[in-house]
């Protein structure tokens, strides 16, 4: 299928030959009106790209029947129910029954985007633990990971994550489009999380988190877009998408000084460990 235009992909060109590359983008909202006006188009540029699998967070109990939606309809597509820090000012202890109950959809694959943000004043920080606290808790219960934002609260996230029932369990969860420094990155790895790369790491001024991504253990790798956010060079300034979340992976080979295909193969590896996606391979 050809996609011409402002839109077209091709990272890679020619030049990734006959190669397979079967890419997961771990984080993207699909459900935002940007990309859901357009979805069609979206998965096949995305599929072209080589994007076999997608993971759409919510973000409140508004949007979680969209995103639901969403996964039910392509098979590629998966969910993860949660409440993020800047949706909970009215919080209630409530929540975590009907999250729990969204939680048993059969697409569902973990507990997000859930965090805490201290950059916006959209929630008191009180209110951002608890919220953050409970969820942690039922994604332990029903044996998901978590998807964590994290925004100029590292220092919080990590306690709060230590002292969570996830802390040192196989697959606790991912700190999604990571771009705090190496010593909470360590932290971060030392309680077992993974760690999410986005498009800033494809940014000129992204000399430390270049450096991260390359001291990263191979095993806690993944990829992500975010999108409509955090567009990678050279689509910087517009709309991201699926697709795009190879010049991610295309950024990562080269920081760590491996082919493309590899980190293909770690990255979706990696993914269908985390979150428990069935193998794609064909």
């Amino acid at each position: 299928m050809t996609h011409d235009g402002p839109d077209a992909v091709e990272p890679g060109g020619a030049a990734d030959g006959p190669a397979i590359i079967r890419l997961v983008d771990s984080h993207c909202h699909l459900d935002f009106e940007s990309l859901a006006e357009d979805i069609d188009g979206v998965l096949d540029r995305a599929a072209a790209a080589g994007v076999e699998r997608i993971i759409v967070p919510a973000l409140d109990l508004s949007n979680i029947h969209a995103v639901l939606a969403l996964a039910g309809r392509y098979d590629g597509v998966f969910a993860a129910v949660g409440v993020h820090p800047n949706s909970a000012a009215g919080w209630q202890d409530a929540w975590i029954d009907e999250l729990r109950t969204l939680a048993r959809h059969a697409k569902v694959v973990a507990i997000g985007e859930i965090g805490l943000d201290y950059y916006w004043d959209d929630t008191p920080v009180e209110i951002q633990h608890r919220a953050l606290a409970l969820q942690l808790e039922l994604a332990a219960e029903l044996d998901l990971p978590v998807i964590i934002h994290n925004r100029d609260a590292a220092g919080d996230v990590l306690r709060l994550l230590a002292a969570s029932p996830l802390a040192g369990r196989a697959r606790p969860g991912v700190l999604h489009s990571f771009s705090a420094d190496w010593p909470t990155a360590e932290t971060a790895l030392s309680l077992g999380f993974y760690l999410g790369f986005t498009g800033p790491i494809t940014f000129k001024k992204a000399d430390e988190l270049c450096q991260i991504a390359a001291r990263m253990p191979e095993e806690r790798i993944l990829i992500e877009t975010d999108a409509p956010y955090l567009t990678p060079h050279p689509f910087r300034g517009r709309r991201n998408e699926p697709a795009y979340v190879r010049f991610v992976a295309e950024k990562l080979a080269s920081v760590r000084g491996v082919s493309l295909e590899e980190i293909a193969r770690l990255t979706t590896s990696n993914a269908e460990r985390l979150f428990g996606l069935p193998n794609a391979a064909t």
